[in-house]
């Protein structure tokens, strides 16, 4: 899935009880070293930080590019685990300010925003419990990274007062990782309903769907291209005997090792699947770029210890790759504004050596 589990720190045991908009945390003192840009990063300017600690992740424009909708984690804020906020793109230096859209109940991941810009979608498990949902214990499997595929997540839509107007999916398991096509129509989500973890495309009127990836292993975080005639997404292809079952293994437990992915395209009805790139590692949280040619997505593959991760772009046939971001810790869920001139992601950059992510807003330059 697309939440970030890996950085998460301890928890608070407080629910969240208020829906109002939160200030911003003043930063802490800041180690030598951090930075709001690093000298290579040349695409980015006028960088602001819009959030001031914990956890903050997959921060998506809405279709006009005047909000953002994201997850937060915050143990001193009573925020145990992942809630949903909207808050308004800050300008002319602005302070950024959010609110509660989501229950404040179980988890929540992966929002974005309707094109009529008065709904979100959204996953929760907060149907199968109030509480955050159990995380799983790495030491039972090698200590190897994992992401749970927990059964109570389903997709909900939500006014921006945060009351759930439809419950989009009610598969017995995990439905999550959904996306919206620029026409705001269809609905690309992951899901392991038929066995596997694929990917769907719902028409949200009629509420139809097809199930569009058919080949062995994960397939989640995709999004339709801005001319709405492709798809991206991230991909595991298990090929060993081996390979293969530690993934029907972990599946059959609700649980992934997502340490071997690739970026794959597809036309929009899932025909044409092909591999973009070949790096082995995880390459993963993949976007088109505002010409619906280019791609850019966030990769450990540089680091055989497996961090940090930065942002690359890379042309659809897979040629030109270009290094994009420099932070130490992490950098990735970048999303363009729709009118291209902007871009948002998330990294552990100028976070005063905690283990903090925030979100992050520039002025993209060619």
């Amino acid at each position: 899935m697309k939440q970030l589990l890996f950085l998460t720190g301890a928890l608070a045991l407080v629910a969240v009880t208020a829906f109002k908009p939160l200030s911003p945390v003043p930063a802490t003192t800041v180690p030598a070293g951090d930075t709001l840009l690093y000298p290579e990063e040349t695409h980015f300017k006028n960088i602001q930080q819009l959030t001031f600690g914990g956890d903050n992740a997959e921060a998506y424009f809405s279709y006009d590019g005047k909000y953002l909708i994201f997850q937060r984690t915050s143990a001193k804020d009573g925020i145990p685990c992942d809630q949903m906020y909207v808050g308004k793109v800050p300008a002319n230096g602005e302070k950024f300010e959010y609110k509660l859209v989501s229950t404040g109940k179980g988890r929540t991941t992966c929002g974005f925003f309707t094109k009529d810009g008065k709904h979100v979608i959204y996953a929760s498990t907060h149907l199968g419990s109030a509480d955050c949902p159990p995380v799983p214990d790495r030491s039972k499997y090698g200590n190897k990274y994992i992401w749970p595929l927990y059964s109570n997540f389903d997709i909900f839509m939500a006014d921006l007062n945060g009351k759930i107007v439809k419950q989009l999916t009610k598969s017995n398991g995990y439905d999550a990782e959904a996306t919206l096509s620029p026409d705001g129509t269809k609905m690309i989500y992951t899901s392991v309903k038929d066995g596997d973890i694929d990917l769907y495309i719902m028409d949200l009127k009629s509420g139809k769907e097809k199930r569009i990836t058919n080949t062995l292993g994960y397939d989640g975080g995709a999004w339709f291209s801005p001319d709405g005639k492709k798809i991206i997404w991230r991909a595991s292809r298990p090929k060993t005997e081996e390979a293969i079952k530690e993934y029907k293994d972990l599946l059959a437990e609700n649980l992934v090792a997502p340490t071997s992915m690739e970026v794959w395209v597809a036309n929009a009805d899932g025909s044409n699947a092909r591999q973009i790139t070949s790096y082995g590692q995880a390459n993963w949280a993949p976007a088109f770029m505002p010409d619906s040619k280019r791609i850019i997505f966030a990769s450990n593959h540089e680091y055989k210890r497996g961090f940090p991760f930065n942002l690359y772009t890379i042309n659809e046939d897979g040629s030109n790759l270009q290094k994009i971001s420099r932070d130490k810790g992490f950098d990735a869920f970048p999303m363009f504004s729709p009118n291209g001139k902007k871009i948002v992601f998330c990294s552990n950059r100028n976070n005063g050596g905690t283990r903090d992510t925030n979100i992050f807003l520039a002025d993209w330059a060619e």
